[in-house]
């Protein structure tokens, strides 16, 4: 079953708790946290982690797009995150990332950029259970979606079955639609994360449950 991930950052702020609400017939609630440094936007941390916690008893989906995320893992699993991914180009020390995500008892994913090979993960495939192909280059939403990014998730996934790691998500963010999701999984994705093409529509159900179709084919 392909895993659904609204993104908040498509919500509207103003009602965000209405929002999360809208959205509880998801799989997984995606957070983004933009720093201003690794990507341009800033977007929110972890008070409104905690907020949304509150909230929602879906599975937190936190996507850390941030140099150097160290310092700030303990504050978002104490906000209420199932899962912290991390960008493998905003880490100095990437293994040592991860070991201090799973230390703290929550899941690890690791997320590279479009110009990023998959290669890049290789080294830290035994350490995560999710890897994040962005579609798009992060720090905005509504972006167009990049279609040869898609190879790399065949690639990820070779990868992990040569380690014998056959239980990996993979995950795709950016440019993910009604047309994009059906490409997606097709190419290997197991979960998607969707933004405007969730809080753009006023039936948030129909609007999951139609990207839940396109992934079918």
């Amino acid at each position: 079953m392909v895993k659904i991930a609204p993104s908040i950052l498509a919500a509207d702020f103003a009602r965000l708790a209405s929002e999360v609400e809208s959205v509880r017939t998801a799989d997984w609630l995606h957070l983004d946290i933009m720093d201003g440094h690794f990507v341009p936007n800033i977007s929110f941390g972890p008070d409104v982690v905690k907020a949304v916690r509150e909230i929602s008893p879906l599975f937190f989906d936190v996507h850390l797009m941030v140099l150097e995320p160290d310092p700030y893992l303990e504050r978002f699993k104490e906000a209420g995150a199932d899962r912290i991914t991390v960008h493998a180009e905003a880490c100095r020390h990437l293994h040592r990332t991860l070991s201090a995500i799973r230390d703290l008892g929550v899941k690890a994913g690791v997320a590279i950029n479009p110009a990023t090979p998959a290669s890049a993960v290789q080294p830290v495939l035994h350490l995560v259970d999710l890897v994040l192909v962005m579609t798009v280059n992060p720090g905005f939403g509504g972006q167009r979606f990049l279609p040869e990014t898609l190879a790399k998730l065949g690639e990820v996934r070779l990868l992990a079955e040569r380690m014998g790691i056959h239980d990996l998500e993979l995950e795709v963010d950016g440019g993910i639609d009604r047309t994009t999701a059906g490409p997606a999984v097709r190419a290997g994705a197991t979960a998607l994360v969707a933004g405007t093409a969730v809080f753009r529509e006023a039936d948030r159900a129909a609007a999951i449950e139609a990207l839940r179709r396109a992934a079918r084919g």
